[in-house]
């Protein structure tokens, strides 16, 4: 059977029948529903089991219908969510005295296309909150029973035709955003009456409101708008709802046309989903894989899909008039900057968790260096949106991870998985979570082996314990709600839990793996942070298991906000005062602190040595903004090593490289990366130059100078600063503007270097170029690492020009701010 319990369901809290409808879904290949009416209480409890359903194959067909006009338009809104992804959701069009009273549960499950398994409810209850866990409803189930040709067999299957006869019936059609729109406004009118005849109740739904950190980034987000920026950054850690925050800000902006970027199908569902209760009249849509919305109001799309040449065309530049792009660091550059090159928004929102300038690097290059607003977990945690951490750094023991190969950032999987799937190790970790848990635990393993082989051996000393992970048997949805429900103790997963996921009552989190990076670190640690209302709960413990590495520094630097491997240590090694947010402590095992002493030893002050701990963290190259930001020095840098790229080439193997500093090494240096910049002109000047293929030909300087004001109008700051008063309105194809120009970063960019004999670029009748050739061969890598230069003299112009710009927000790294030393 599906469901194992009493056929018959009397509801109240008692005997509720939503824990059975669940039940029934997480096993189903076949789900068919109908009901008079849903309201968004419902199905919200129904819809991530549904959603993870259609995830795993199933197919849902699901009926409800206009009955009285009860069925709330919110709800109808989310099944579309579910139509998108592929369930077939219909409406029954009530017309005259037509009734419509089902409420009728069907799930199959199926193999080689025979029914093994199946139950039906039917009964009272349609989808509300009420009807399923609370209310006087009465449903009686009917199991299929096997053999195929059984009465109970015989008669599943007529409820199952019953069903699939009504879908055929001419007032059943597709659900659509037309026809809910018609239906909304309809609503309005009909339902005073309804109330007035039958003493109707519907559903009343408080408007979402912003919190206290988002009310004061959303009058953040205004002022750089009315400072006339087109791009922002805002940096919120998780847990403190940046999606909510774009929601608010697409609101008071008035956005009609949105556009949300993000790089998982998951993110985007449920960001579909907030901009949905945010924007009640919004039509929304998919933009990912095969499903390509392109006439939707709101668009939420993967950069993997919408990146490509043959996606944009079907978009003109400025069909959106705001545009969210979550996670930058999820995506390489170029997808992202083909996507923002393509669109020209009103404003442009980019979202991070990550707290530190290293990871923003890219980011703030992309959002023209405008950092809107700023918090991180002490700010959550001392607000009190976020819970307190008591963090345990705990000694992995019986793993030695210098004997396990470590390459491009990690270790070898398959040595480590042997490593930790050991009796030893998991008695350590199961005498430490005894010791500190609390009620509700999520562990986070290194492959779907190590997860089953803790949830097993958990479960010998008596713990309830599953394991989550892709193609597992307990499914994503199902483990989350019975540990919830105090069903389970501890849940082990793989890559199911790194992000976009809700868990309030979580509030003990083992960190059994090494952490590739700090963003993934923060990003499980947040799964824990939410607070609790059910649970009350005072705190979050989390056991983090430290080996003898180096590469488990990644955690405390999260923690800690430190920029640098040495500076991390001095702290780490309490040479450095710590003090914490309120109610958190940090303890770190004696053996740890003793391995960091030997590593500060080993630890040596050459530029190669920065580079290669800079590209151990970040698990690539280092670009030179990402060195930069890191706060790696960059004189002491080109003392050692000559210039930035002269460290790239004796630390990657790269020939072509090689080729470009033999012939243009002198210009990258003294042309680009030591030139004289007192005005960030020169900066835009090249970065539009390299736009219009400059390196591969002379430019029009009519059109160089065009781009160049276009570019700079995304810094409105500094054309401000920068710019005199009469030059502050002028066009850019004005022949003002223009002679401007060519006067000021054209005309010095032209003059001989000081330190050359040479000038770098040559300005003949009304083109621009480059004063001397770069081969056909090497074009493309003079491009790339010309503009890789450009973006780290703009970020050192922009950090020079705002060490004393008073930011609406103090920045502070996690956990230096308040008041509990270590």
């Amino acid at each position: 059977m599906l469901v194992n319990s009493p056929r018959l369901t009397t509801g109240t809290q008692h005997d509720p029948l939503l824990p059975k409808l669940l039940q029934a879904i997480y096993h189903a290949s076949e789900i068919e529903i109908a009901v008079s009416f849903i309201q968004p209480s419902g199905l919200e409890l129904l819809f991530d089991a549904l959603l993870e359903a259609l995830s795993s194959g199933a197919s849902i067909r699901l009926l409800t219908s206009d009955y009285l006009d009860i069925t709330h338009p919110r709800a109808l809104r989310e099944l579309l969510l579910l139509a998108e992804r592929g369930a077939d959701i219909h409406i029954f069009a009530c017309k005259g005295n037509t009734s419509f009273h089902l409420k009728t549960y069907i799930f199959t499950q199926s193999k080689d296309e025979q029914i093994a398994k199946g139950c039906a409810f039917i009964g009272s209850n349609n989808i509300s909150r009420a009807a399923l866990t609370h209310a006087y409803e009465w449903s009686w189930r009917h199991d299929w029973q096997p053999p195929h040709d059984s009465d109970a067999a015989r008669e599943f299957n007529s409820i199952r035709a019953a069903f699939t006869h009504l879908l055929k019936d001419p007032s059943c059609i597709g659900l659509t955003a037309d026809w809910i729109e018609h239906y909304s406004a309809r609503r309005q009118s009909s339902i005073p009456l309804l109330k007035h005849i039958t003493g109707f109740i519907d559903e009343d739904f408080e408007q979402p409101n912003p919190n206290s950190v988002q009310i004061e980034a959303l009058e953040a987000l205004l002022n750089t708008r009315c400072e006339g920026f087109t791009r922002g950054l805002v940096v919120l850690a998780t847990g403190m709802g940046k999606t909510w925050l774009a929601a608010f800000d697409a609101l008071q902006m008035n956005a009609k046309r949105v556009l949300f970027v993000a790089h998982r199908e998951e993110i985007l569902l449920q960001a579909q989903a907030v901009f949905t209760r945010v924007h009640h009249n919004a039509r929304t849509g998919l933009y990912q894989g095969t499903t390509k919305q392109h006439d939707a109001d709101f668009i939420f799309a993967s950069v993997q899909s919408l990146s490509k040449p043959e996606a944009l065309q079907h978009f003109a530049s400025e069909q959106f008039d705001y545009i969210v792009v979550d996670e930058f660091h999820h995506a390489s550059a170029p997808s992202y900057k083909s996507l923002l090159k393509h669109f020209n928004p009103q404003f442009l929102l980019g979202l991070t968790a990550t707290p530190e300038r290293t990871d923003q690097a890219d980011i703030l290059t992309l959002c023209d260096n405008n950092l809107v607003f700023e918090r991180n977990l002490v700010h959550g945690i001392n607000e009190k949106l976020l819970a307190p951490i008591h963090y345990y750094g705990i000694y992995d023991a019986f793993v030695n991870y210098q004997e396990i190969p470590w390459r491009s950032g990690r270790f070898d999987p398959t040595l480590m998985e042997s490593a930790f799937a050991t009796q030893q190790r998991a008695k350590h970790i199961y005498h430490n979570w005894c010791k500190h848990k609390q009620t509700c635990t999520l562990g986070f393993c290194i492959s779907q082996k190590h997860a089953d082989f803790m949830s097993q051996y958990f479960q010998q000393q008596g713990v309830r314990a599953g394991a989550v992970y892709a193609g597992s048997r307990l499914t994503r949805h199902q483990g989350l709600q019975q540990l919830a429900a105090g069903q389970l103790d501890v849940i082990f997963s793989v890559d199911m839990f790194n992000e976009g996921t809700d868990l309030p009552a979580l509030d003990t989190v083992l960190m059994l793996r090494p952490t590739e990076s700090k963003i993934i670190f923060l990003q499980q640690l947040g799964r824990g942070l939410r607070l609790s209302e059910s649970t009350q709960k005072t705190h979050l413990v989390v056991l983090d298991f430290l080996g003898n590495h180096q590469s488990f520094l990644n955690s405390p630097a999260a923690l800690l906000a430190e920029q640098n491997r040495s500076s991390l240590l001095k702290t780490l090694r309490q040479q450095a005062p710590i003090t914490l947010a309120k109610g958190c402590f940090i303890n770190y095992a004696p053996e740890l602190i003793q391995f960091w002493e030997k590593l500060a030893r080993q630890i040596g002050k050459s530029a190669a040595e920065d580079y290669q701990q800079l590209r151990d963290e970040l698990g690539h190259r280092p670009t030179a903004t990402e060195f930069f930001h890191a706060g790696y020095a960059l004189p002491k840098m080109r003392k050692q090593t000559g210039s930035w790229l002269d460290l790239i080439a004796t630390q990657e193997s790269d020939p072509q490289l090689q080729q470009l500093l033999a012939a243009h090494g002198e210009f990258f240096l003294k042309g680009v990366e030591t030139t004289n910049m007192t005005k960030s002109f020169k900066g835009f000047l090249y970065q539009a130059f390299i736009e219009l293929s400059g390196v591969r030909g002379a430019v029009n300087t009519a059109q160089l100078a065009q781009l160049s004001h276009q570019l700079l109008q995304h810094r409105p700051d500094d054309m401000r600063k920068e710019l005199p008063a009469s030059m502050q309105s002028v066009a850019a194809d004005s022949k003002v503007w223009l002679t401007y120009w060519r006067k000021n970063p054209i005309h010095f960019s032209c003059k001989q270097d000081t330190t050359s004999s040479q000038a770098w670029f040559i300005e003949h009748g009304d083109t621009f170029a480059l004063n001397f050739s770069v081969a056909e061969p090497l074009q493309e890598v003079f491009e790339h690492y010309f503009q890789e230069l450009i973006d780290l003299r703009l970020a050192q112009y922009f950090a020079r020009g705002h060490q004393n710009k008073n930011y609406p927000v103090e920045v502070l790294p996690v956990f230096k701010a308040a008041e509990k030393p270590v």
